[in-house]
């Protein structure tokens, strides 16, 4: 698949840039754009000022592409409106963009194309300044995304190595550990042994270390060369990520980690608190004091929203009013509102002009809620991570006006069932997208499950979905059982949701087939769970040859002591009835006649 001389001349050439500490690119890499067909290529970018350039992969291999971006430096500037590289997830700019790496990006980039083609775009601002990116791209069957590596570690404390550790690891590995610990704890992450591919950049083989479950934001660090480095988690969550190419492969690394208690938390001068509804600032009067001001002086960008003064001053708004900004910034849904605090006197001051920035993101299912604060900067920057609200439940009928609080829920076979998503939230423009919903006998949806709907689409024939309204999306579907006598059926679906105002989100394409992105990792997303729904038994048909189901099974001891008690009760209220007959039958012959002596004709 790979082709020797190609893998021998990058290993010389990597060997060149590190003893002459030189940045050459490799030859033949293109400057400002190109149409790239190898099966696997690496390369670095030098642009200047007002650069607008296009890169398009493609080769008919029915493979996906893996994309990374190890090294990026934009102008210190500038912003991701002006300067940025966008990722397309297709043949073309037109195709949906599948990420957004920027100056503000706190990650490597690793992006994944739903097939055999990919698009990137990079332009520059006119600020003076030599830019340089290092991006490198391989094809790989779509089942091997994982490359048998990675995971999910839950103890409290464990080790990690690289594949084929103390042996050279495998060439293009990609490896994701996510880690998580009991809660009121951080982690500690200890190299004891690490040898990877030498780079000042660490722009060829690298592992990342991120602060939490996601992997597009929150980077701690990234490491190469010789070195045993030592991370720290800001809570119970930490992901750990190996990438490698094709060359210059070493015995990788052993890891330990182990989970420390977190101290008791303090109580913030200033804190933010993100909820799927509202926002709420709390700042406390000596923090206030201590700036010179008073709550007097405070403002929203809305300044007819006051707070409430307490022994603090709070302000608690919806997330969609009093001023607040709302922004799609790729990964998250970001609401920003500023607090003023205007200084007094009308023709001069000695104090500060002070603003505090609150920004809640809202992210992939993420309750973790940091502040950041610069003390010695007129700009006080507060943010606050939060998750949207979201509940799936089932209704009685297609008006969608009485749910259904039963559990289990017993239907009948083929019977239609009505289920809604809701999205509990102020703001109101916000879309709900149903995007893949799968049913399974078992709560943990192992084993066997059945699609109702994949990527938008409908995979089972009775599945109806409803158009989208407000903050809901609704679908029906005719109730089933599975085979093999599981009792119960569970429902998990996958839920997006979008910025109403933007047509080309994930909500607006419907169903997207296998040659597009199914769920663009820049879209908003969660799942939810309701569960379970079992068939109704018909007593009149227990004597028909059809097999029990376990549910019946276990039903069925109190059915036989039912039908025992019932029996016993008729009998006895038939034997006192035949008792009272007798008894009234030989009263009566003793009141209604005699007997007679027949007298004797002889």
């Amino acid at each position: 698949m790979f082709r020797v001389e190609d893998k021998t001349l990058l290993q010389l050439q990597r060997s060149l840039e590190v003893v002459l500490s030189c940045c050459s690119s490799p030859v033949g890499a293109p400057r400002c754009g190109a149409s790239l067909h190898d099966l696997n290529k690496a390369f670095r970018i030098d642009l200047n000022a007002n650069a607008t350039c296009v890169w398009q992969i493609q080769r008919n291999v029915n493979q996906t592409i893996r994309l990374v971006f190890s090294y990026f430096q934009f102008a210190p500037s500038s912003s991701c409106e002006t300067e940025s590289i966008k990722i397309y997830d297709g043949p073309s700019t037109n195709s949906p963009l599948l990420g957004q790496v920027c100056n503000d990006t706190d990650a490597v980039p690793v992006l994944h194309s739903s097939s055999d083609s990919l698009t990137f775009l990079i332009t520059t601002n006119s600020a003076a300044f030599a830019r340089s990116f290092f991006v490198y791209y391989y094809f790989f069957p779509a089942e091997a995304k994982n490359e048998n590596c990675g995971g999910e570690l839950t103890g409290p404390n464990g080790t990690i190595t690289s594949p084929n550790y103390p042996a050279p690891y495998p060439e293009f590995t990609y490896c994701v550990w996510h880690i998580e610990t009991a809660k009121n704890s951080k982690i500690k992450l200890q190299f004891q042994d690490f040898f990877l591919e030498l780079d000042k950049t660490c722009r060829f083989d690298f592992t990342a270390v991120y602060d939490g479950l996601a992997t597009n934001t929150g980077l701690i660090g990234k490491v190469c060369g010789r070195t045993q480095p030592t991370f720290e988690s800001s809570s119970n969550l930490m992901t750990l990520v190996l990438s490698t190419d094709y060359a210059n492969s070493y015995r990788g690394f052993s890891a330990q980690y182990t989970s420390v208690p977190l101290p008791a938390p303090v109580e913030p001068d200033t804190f933010l608190t993100c909820t799927s509804e509202s926002m709420k600032i709390v700042l406390s009067k000596s923090y206030l004091a201590s700036l010179g001001y008073n709550e007097t002086q405070l403002q929203l960008n809305d300044p007819s929203c006051r707070p409430l003064v307490t022994d603090s001053v709070i302000f608690s708004f919806p997330l969609a009013s009093c001023g607040t900004t709302k922004k799609d910034e790729g990964h998250s849904i970001t609401y920003t509102n500023i607090i003023s605090l205007s200084a007094t006197g009308s023709v001069i001051t000695r104090q500060k002009n002070i603003e505090i920035i609150a920004k809640c993101k809202m992210e992939n299912n993420s309750t973790l809620e940091v502040i950041y604060i610069t003390k010695n900067n007129v700009i006080q920057n507060t943010t606050a991570t939060g998750s949207y609200n979201v509940s799936m439940s089932f209704y009685d009928s297609d008006s969608f006006s009485q749910p259904v609080h039963q559990s289990p829920y017993y239907v009948d076979l083929n019977q239609n069932l009505f289920a809604q998503v809701s999205l509990h939230s102020t703001d109101p423009n916000l879309l709900v997208f149903v995007d893949t919903c799968i049913a399974s006998p078992q709560a943990d949806f192992g084993s066997p499950t059945y699609d109702l709907i994949r990527s938008g689409c409908k995979k089972d024939d009775t599945v109806v979905t409803y158009p989208p309204l407000k903050h809901y999306g609704r679908f029906k579907f005719n109730a089933f059982r599975f085979l093999r006598s599981f009792p119960s059926v569970y429902l998990q679906c996958d839920i997006v949701i979008c910025d109403s105002n933007a047509t080309e989100s994930r909500c607006t394409q419907g169903c997207v087939s296998r040659q597009k992105r199914a769920l663009p990792t820049h879209t908003w997303k969660t799942n939810t769970v309701v569960g379970p729904i079992r068939l109704k038994r018909d007593l009149r048909s227990a004597g028909h040859s059809e097999s029990l189901t376990r549910a019946d099974a276990e039903e069925m001891p109190n059915l036989q002591q039912y039908n025992f008690y019932t029996l016993s009760f008729v009998v006895l209220i038939s034997n006192i009835i035949i008792v009272v007959a007798v008894i009234l039958k030989y009263h009566k012959r003793q009141a209604g006649h005699g007997y007679q002596k027949i007298q004797s004709s002889y």
